[in-house]
This record gives C-alpha cells, structure tokens and sequence, in this order.
C-alpha cells in the first residue's frame, strides 16, 4: 500500500509540474473555444433573426405588389435597402418594387432601385437580372447609350439570350442595324441550345431579325 501511495504522489507532483509549466495556455485555450463557440452561436442568432425580419418585410412587399400599390411596395423595398441591404430579400424586394413602379409608369423610382440592385446587391445571379431589367428601363427613358452601357458585358449561361436580345432592341433603336443584326443572331444561337421552354422567345427574336433583314 506504502508503495502505490508513493507512485500516487510521484503522479501527482508529475501533474502539478505539468499544470505549472502548461496550465495557463490550457486554460487559454479552452476560454477561447468557449468564447468562439458563444461567438458563433450569437452570430448565427442574429443572422436569423434578421432573416427573419427581412422576410416578414419582403411578404409585406409582396402582397402590395399583388395588389398594384406602388407606394407601399416603394416603401417597403426601400426599408429593406435601409434595413437588410445584406440579405438577398433587399434585391429581391428591389426587383419586386421596381417592376410595380414600372407598370405604373414611374420609370424614375423603378430605375433607382434596380441601380441599387444592380450595383450594390449581394447575389451575382439577381445582379445580373437587375442590370438586363435597368437596361430595358434606361432604353425606354431614350437613354440608348447608358442602356447599352449596362448591358456590357454580355454574361455567359442563361442570361446571355435575353441580354444580347436586348442588346439588339437597343442598337436597332439607333439605327445601327448590322451590330443589331449580330445581337439577335447571337441570341438565336444562344436559345438554340436552351430547349422547348425558349421556342417563343427565339421565334420572337427571329421575327426582328427578319424585319432589320428587310
């Protein structure tokens, strides 16, 4: 007994040596774990409940859009770019609102906020989507030049159609009929390879092609 008692104690002073000499960086590192754990775990909190937040004024942006109010949809994709301009429901809720301002007729606000969207929107994707919508809005303002500004360059996958569709509306509009003839030819090709779902879309272009052809 006097000799495990004796190996015991030499475990012990082992130990305490050990703590002495490591005890500090242990207990460093297990605060910091602690910490970055709280951290984590407050940060994904918050970005839900700003998610949260965000939807419930995107819904809102939604049922005024389905009822035509372009007041109330202007208001509430504005509170969305003041509030939440991080998550993708501001760019959304900027597209929404644009394209009620659009059919209203206010051309001005709808152009603001697909600007926003188009320059300052978190997601690529609805990027791309507000800068072919702004271009169409600055094309039917008469801005021809700023139009095709935005519309440059062409993006690749399945934007590239409707942007070089577009593309040709624009230089067709200034009387530049054979870079219009190559825009529409190369959304035609673009949509030859986009299946069933563009039949109507590339007969559309095919018709405007014909027309610069006559």
């Amino acid at each position: 007994m006097a000799v495990y008692d004796l190996e015991e104690q030499e475990q012990i002073s082992e130990l305490k040596a050990w703590w002495s000499q490591y005890g500090k960086l242990v207990t460093a590192i297990a605060v910091a774990a602690a910490v970055t754990s709280v951290g984590w775990q407050g940060w994904q909190w918050y970005r839900n409940k700003v998610a949260a937040e965000a939807g419930a004024v995107y819904y809102s942006l939604q049922q005024a859009a389905a009822g035509q109010d372009a007041q109330r949809a202007r208001d509430a994709a504005g509170r969305l770019i003041g509030d939440y301009g991080s998550t993708a429901y501001a760019q959304l809720g900027a597209l929404l609102s644009a394209s009620v301002q659009f059919a209203k007729g206010d051309l001005d606000n709808a152009r603001a906020q697909l600007e926003w969207a188009a320059d300052k929107g978190a997601d690529p994707a609805l990027r791309e989507l507000a800068r072919l919508r702004l271009a169409a809005v600055l094309l039917q303002q008469g801005a021809k030049d700023q139009a095709l500004e935005r519309l440059q360059p062409v993006p690749a996958g399945a934007y590239r159609a409707r942007f070089e569709d577009l593309r040709g509306d624009v230089l067709a509009a200034q009387g530049k009929t054979s870079e219009a003839r190559a825009a529409y030819q190369a959304a035609i090709e673009a949509l030859a390879i986009a299946g069933d779902e563009a039949v109507t879309l590339r007969e559309v272009v095919r018709v405007k092609l014909e027309s610069l052809e006559g």
